[in-house]
């Protein structure tokens, strides 16, 4: 397999347990990947003014799919918690290696794992399901049960979170640092606004990723022959708890967990123009990402003609795209970048030094170095390893489907299920 085979499982697994070492140690240069504003704190826009005003988000983004040009930011490197919106690289990594009409009979063993707390569609040991109804059970109900099941028809959990790392750092996404594949609450699992941005962009270029995230509703098997419906907790696709559906919207992915607070990657289509734009922990429960996200939208289609690039998406290295490589940034000489571990309102209890994320950047590139084909320069850094275990405590739960009352921002992937 691409991914795994250009990094080896224990490299990988070993850079993993590495970067929050590196997190903790004082940055001199930052790789700011897609330009150099976007490694500097606060508001970056140039060119457009009339951004929405009283915007909580501790970091937001807003780009055009088709060119990638960034057209405003906002702390987009800062590493914060990602929830299920990590779900998206899953995808990245997993969608394209079984057939949608493969099927698949769920044993206990694959439901070993899963996070007391998690979010669940409701998958069952002894229950035939093909891969599209699995990965419907992902996008529409971000269900752990089904991220678990194709993980392990991956080659198992520890398996698919090296093949996700590889992932990340082929599509340059360096903020990223995968624990789980379902994104639950994990010490150390973090990604950024960017990073999130370019799981979308490169999901969507995909036929099937664009069709299961924009599915609103679907048949789920209960066993017996019987379905129960399950619907999408895109509150902008959806129109629930009394939000109003996004004229254009086509996807991706809403998460919501206890540490992470709310996280949103929304794509819109008005007038022939694709825009995505992500949503990091707003200070507002409810609806809140929801409608920050809609807000960053509207300004982006009134504004992207006038609004030039404060930065880039860039490409996967696999295809094409040109290898970072490291500069010096307003970013890491001032930790307020996203020095704090947690800011005002107190969302996440796992937003590590985020002014260190040139640091893990630099780890991360100059261990791709050693094994990549394109990597020119390696950022000296030496870090000891550590093994991750890949599976967590074995809660050997049979999942149960939930339709009840979602907290947050849809989404029960997390301690708090109010």
């Amino acid at each position: 397999m691409r991914d795994s085979s250009r990094l080896s499982r224990r490299a990988v697994l070993g850079l993993a347990a590495a970067a929050p070492l590196a997190a903790a140690a004082p940055a001199s240069a930052a790789t700011v990947i897609g330009g150099e504003r976007l490694g500097r704190s606060g508001v970056q826009v140039s060119g457009a003014s009339g951004l929405p005003k009283k915007l909580t988000a501790r970091a937001w983004l807003v780009a055009d799919h088709e060119s990638g040009e960034v057209l405003a930011s906002y702390n987009a490197h800062r590493r914060l918690a990602p929830a299920s919106t990590l779900k998206m690289l899953f995808a990245d990594t997993v969608l394209k290696k079984f057939e949608r009409a493969e099927r698949h009979t769920v044993t206990a063993d694959d439901l070993l794992g899963i996070p007391a707390g998690s979010s669940l569609v409701g998958v069952q040991a002894g229950t035939t399901y093909t891969v599209e109804q699995l990965w419907l059970g992902v996008f529409l109900r971000s269900g752990n049960d089904a991220v678990h099941v194709l993980s392990h028809m991956n080659g198992g959990v520890a398996e698919t979170v090296a093949q996700m790392q590889a992932r990340a750092e082929d599509l340059q996404a360096l903020d990223t640092h995968v624990v789980s594949p379902d994104g639950f609450d994990h010490k150390g699992q973090l990604s950024s606004a960017y990073d999130l941005t370019l799981f979308a962009r490169h999901g969507l270029a995909d036929a099937d990723f664009r069709d299961y995230c924009a599915t609103r509703t679907a048949d789920f098997p209960a066993g017996r022959k019987k379905t129960f419906q399950i619907q999408n907790t895109d509150r902008l696709l959806t129109g629930a708890w009394g939000m109003e559906t996004y004229d254009g919207l086509i996807g991706v992915k809403n998460g919501y967990t206890s540490h992470a607070g709310n996280t949103f990657t929304g794509a819109a289509t008005r007038g022939g123009r694709t825009l995505l734009v992500t949503v990091m922990h707003p200070k507002a429960g409810g609806n809140g990402v929801y409608e920050e996200t809609a807000k960053l939208l509207d300004w982006g289609f009134a504004h992207a003609a006038s609004a030039r690039s404060v930065g880039t998406l860039v490409d996967p290295i696999s295809e094409g795209g040109a290898t970072a490589t490291a500069t010096p940034s307003s970013a890491a000489a001032k930790p307020a970048a996203g020095a704090r571990a947690s800011t005002a309102g107190g969302n996440s209890s796992w937003g590590l030094v985020g002014g260190a994320g040139g640091a893990v950047a630099l780890l991360a590139g100059g261990a791709l170095a050693l094994r990549g084909r394109r990597r020119r320069t390696a950022a000296g850094a030496e870090a000891k390893t550590k093994t991750e275990a890949g599976t967590r405590a074995k809660a050997g739960t049979r999942a149960k489907a939930k339709t009840g009352k979602e907290p947050g921002a849809g989404e029960a992937n997390g301690r708090d299920r109010r």
